[in-house]
């Protein structure tokens, strides 16, 4: 589950939670189903930060603003295609 999973889950058990005021329904428990998806929906998000957030870190580039251009690489070398067009 990724984390705009778990805050679209947080966000419809909110609303099946608090959102709708019926006093009752029969065989659904609307409230109930709220209060589940709630606790699902802040699993997910906890899980998330604990297990993919360190990791997600790790993968970013991050370059200097005052870094010579020469420093910088080069994302599309010019030698990359033989008929001598970027794309």
């Amino acid at each position: 589950m990724r984390i705009g999973a778990g805050l679209l889950l947080i966000a419809v058990g909110a609303i099946l939670r608090f959102g709708i005021s019926t006093v009752s329904t029969h065989g659904i428990a609307i409230h109930t189903i709220g209060d589940i998806l709630m606790i699902v929906g802040v699993l997910g998000v906890v899980l998330w930060l604990v297990v993919w957030a360190p990791w997600a870190s790790r993968r970013r580039t991050v370059y200097r603003a005052d870094a010579p251009a020469d420093e910088l690489p080069d994302r599309y070398p010019a030698d990359r295609y033989q008929d001598g067009y970027r794309r």
